[in-house]
């Protein structure tokens, strides 16, 4: 088990999630019965395209293939959305808001056990474009004017939450270097960052309390 497997790995993870981000958004952006919020989730996936890029580009330079990187990621990646397929457009909103976020909470917290040159691609990855706003303000505004989709919306963030964590388990239970990655006790040899077995708890504590947090914010009930 080396670090180099593991930040292979995790990249690789980050590439795909990105690549489907990107594709998914593409298609939901049909989805939007306006001009303008079609063209702000089209946005959205050209950002999530770029991203692709950057780590497709650092796996390059660290000597990876980015393909052979990505191909074992894609089976649990592809389930997460088989899973949390979006009947329509407020349901994509807060998928987008939700699982997004999530995920980018999780490159976050697997950052800080990085190389400073993945790292930096890593936190890239991460910048808010200001799509947050968007969808904050059209899943509020739909639940002022009709309250009783809150509770819908509610069960469909609970339910990309427990598909995020199961298809997470699946991965650390097959890449057991990006698990000891994750855990942090494997990291980059330049890495200064603390081993501590209590933060894996620390860190989906973490994640969970961001969710609900941002469940608030959409004005729905963790």
């Amino acid at each position: 088990m080396s670090y180099e497997i593991a930040v292979t790995d995790f990249l690789g993870l980050v590439a795909y999630g990105e690549l489907t981000a990107f594709e998914r958004l593409a298609a939901d952006s049909g989805l939007a019965p306006t001009l303008d919020g079609k063209a702000q989730v089209a946005g959205m996936a050209a950002a999530e395209f770029d991203h692709f890029r950057r780590v497709r580009d650092r796996l390059t330079e660290l000597g990876a293939d980015p393909t052979e990187a990505m191909e074992p990621f894609a089976a649990p990646v592809d389930a997460f959305h088989e899973h949390t397929k979006p009947s329509g457009w407020l349901e994509s909103l807060v998928k987008a808001y939700i699982g997004d976020t999530l995920t980018a909470d999780f490159y976050r917290e697997a950052a800080r056990y990085l190389d400073p040159e993945s790292r930096t691609v890593v936190e890239g990855v991460l910048e808010d474009l200001g799509h947050s706003a968007f969808v904050v303000e059209h899943v509020r505004a739909a639940i002022e004017k009709d309250p009783k989709i809150a509770g819908r919306l509610a069960l469909w963030g609970r339910r990309i939450m427990g598909e995020a964590l199961t298809q997470a388990q699946h991965i650390a239970a097959r890449r057991a270097a990006l698990a000891a990655l994750l855990a942090g006790l494997l990291s980059a040899p330049d890495c200064d960052t603390a081993v501590d077995l209590a933060e894996v708890g620390k860190m989906l504590t973490r994640l969970t309390e961001a969710h609900g947090a941002r469940m608030a914010t959409l004005g729905l009930s963790a």
